[in-house]
């Protein structure tokens, strides 16, 4: 009995040394890696608030001429939104001020005219590729129009608020908060009569402007 409970407690010791052996060994396991840091993916949707300048041109309709003359000039405002990204989709409300000095002068001397302010108030439907956005926009338009006749010392100053506009866009989100663009607008502020009569005159002018905006 003795032999045996001596084999055992032999046995016994050899299993702790060889457990206390393996304890002391270096682990096969490779060092942790530390996180990586993702940062979160650029979105759209948020306010927004910006400047613009450019340059404007386009025609004079007037008596039911389909160009009495052209008219031209610099334009430079301000612009407010807010847009909202549904996947690769962002649709979108702006509405922009603009001081303009688009002047005919006295084209054929007929008809001079001048439009020194001009807004528009759109909704704007874009696709996104991460930072990129091309869109289209469209809506309603307004302006203050100034027209005078020199061959019968006639002048008026309107406003029109029956106008559109219609064009497209590409901004580039260069961070977070900060977005570029360029943008193409058709605007088109309708005729008004003058005289008490049946004559008309009209303004419609193309703005190509650049675009710099803050998103919150």
């Amino acid at each position: 009995m003795k032999k045996y409970l001596l084999a055992s407690v032999a046995a016994l010791g050899l299993v702790a040394a060889g457990a206390a052996s393996a304890a002391d060994l270096p682990s096969r396991k490779g060092p942790i890696a530390a996180p990586v840091y993702m940062p979160p993916a650029f979105t759209w949707t948020g306010f927004y608030v910006g400047a613009n300048a450019g340059y404007g041109w386009g025609n004079v309709n007037a008596g039911g001429f389909a160009n009495v003359g052209d008219l031209d000039g610099f334009v430079g405002g301000g612009q407010i939104g807010y847009n909202y990204q549904m996947g690769q989709f962002v649709v979108g409300l702006e509405a922009d001020l603009q001081a303009a000095d688009l002047s005919s002068g006295n084209n054929l001397g007929l008809v001079g005219v001048k439009t020194d302010y001009f807004g528009t108030v759109r909704a704007r439907v874009g696709v996104a590729f991460d930072r990129f956005m091309p869109y289209i926009t469209g809506g309603w338009a307004y302006g203050n129009v100034k027209t005078s006749i020199p061959a019968i010392g006639f002048s008026t100053d309107r406003s029109h608020t029956g106008g559109f506009a219609v064009g497209g866009g590409l901004e580039y989100a260069v961070t977070n908060n900060i977005i570029a663009g360029v943008e193409y607008l058709y605007v088109d502020l309708g005729e008004k009569n003058l005289l008490g009569g049946g004559t008309k005159v009209g303004t419609d002018f193309s703005v190509v402007r650049a675009r710099l905006s803050y998103k919150f």
